[in-house]
């Protein structure tokens, strides 16, 4: 066997397209105590350096533009001739692992992942390339112990697992990873006014919100809400995210862009995981749509009448029924008119008696502020929630948006 020591110190280079992705999975092995990270975000890099590096271990995404990782493992090949390329393959593919082993990968895992069946396939991996390396150079006796080794892998390794994890340290790395995916600043869009704060709690949930300028004249925003906590619920927040907004950059339509997304989560997510969200588009002049998908009703305060409507949910959560179809429905904001969107990590957070803020507060706060515009709906909503907790930790994140039509 290879000492634990030799495995942790052993070379490994991350290979993603996506800094994000590189970022998460560096973060991944730096908590289960491997030293000796490396990552590029070019895959013509790779050959080069690994034939400088010799790399224990390559964690190689499949599909990058331009030179995509079969063509890498190609290379590979010819700087390892002993054939034992040592490739953990990722990718949000099945269908490519087949392939992904024919072309000489060691091991196939496919997104989302689960950080302890990540950290216990690269250390068996880790372990296998060592024991392969010794038994080149020394003996064949060594080489038959690889083989056999390759052959119960996974059996050896599930008996492994019950190694304790690293709580603290994953609940660190999750946080990063959410906060991540909000917008480091809010956007200026012609004729409104957004205001918007995620604050997430000990267990780190699964809220996220962003926006989008579609056309000169056209914007959209989403809240989402992402079931679980930790880095399970961070890993599927970061794959609907980057979903929705890879489809929103290609034209495609409010309903549609949902359709897909459902049936990508349907396919790879988890039977327990699920996902709420409000997704809306707005033009200058106030024109809009919106899905509701098993969310929590959006409050919308009219400035003329100084009453509050509700836009409630219209269609099912994400990622439960495949055959699921999501519709928009329009609404208009006028000047004056704030649109109020939030997490029911909100309405439902508590107070040392165990009390629900609730919806009631919520609503009197808008009545109240919204008159005096967007920044006092939110000033008011961090200063009561902050004296109506007192300090109480809370089991879920609190995350609402405020967009005014200022004109």
């Amino acid at each position: 066997m290879a000492d634990s020591t030799g495995i942790l110190q052993a070379a490994i280079l991350i290979v993603d397209d996506k800094a994000a992705n590189v970022a998460l999975l560096a973060g991944m092995l730096r908590v289960a105590g491997y030293t000796n990270v490396h990552s590029t975000t070019d895959p013509n890099e790779v050959c080069g350096l690994h034939a400088r590096n010799r790399y224990g271990l390559i964690l190689l995404d499949l599909q990058m533009p331009g030179f995509d990782g079969f063509q890498v493992m190609e290379g590979l090949k010819e700087i390892d001739e002993d054939g034992h390329v040592p490739v953990l393959v990722i990718t949000a593919q099945p269908g490519h692992k087949l392939r992904a082993l024919e072309a000489g990968a060691r091991d196939f895992l496919g997104k989302p992942f689960d950080q302890a069946e990540l950290c216990a396939r690269v250390r068996n991996l880790l372990e296998v390339r060592l024991l392969h390396l010794a038994a080149r150079n020394h003996s064949k006796a060594l080489q038959e112990t690889v083989r056999e080794l390759e052959v119960s892998r996974e059996i050896i390794r599930l008996k492994t697992l019950a190694e304790k994890k690293k709580n603290q340290e994953e609940s660190a790395l999750a946080q990063e990873t959410q906060e991540s995916l909000l917008p480091h600043s809010l956007p200026q869009f012609e004729n409104f006014r957004i205001h918007a704060l995620s604050k997430p709690t000990s267990h780190v949930g699964g809220d996220f919100y962003d926006f989008l300028q579609l056309s000169p004249g056209e914007w959209t925003g989403v809240l989402a809400d992402v079931s679980g906590k930790g880095m399970p619920a961070a890993l599927l927040s970061s794959m609907v995210l980057g979903a929705i907004s890879s489809e929103l950059r290609s034209g495609t339509r409010l309903q549609e862009v949902l359709n897909r997304v459902n049936r990508l989560l349907c396919e790879k997510s988890l039977d327990s995981q699920f996902v709420t969200l409000f997704v809306f588009s707005l033009g200058t002049d106030g024109e809009g749509q919106f899905i509701s998908a098993g969310h929590g009703p959006a409050r919308l305060f009219r400035s003329a009448t100084g009453t509050i409507e509700s836009l409630h949910a219209d269609a099912p959560v994400l990622g439960i029924f495949d055959a699921a179809c999501f519709q928009h429905r329009a609404f208009q904001l006028r000047t004056g008119d704030i649109l109020v969107v939030y997490s029911d990590g909100l309405t439902d957070a508590e107070n040392l008696q165990g009390e629900m803020f609730g919806e009631n507060r919520l609503r009197e706060i808008i009545q109240r502020e919204a008159p005096s515009g967007g920044q006092a709906v939110e000033g008011a909503f961090l200063r009561e929630i902050g004296e109506f907790t007192q300090g109480v930790p809370q089991t879920d994140d609190i995350t609402f948006l405020v967009v005014e039509k200022f004109t």
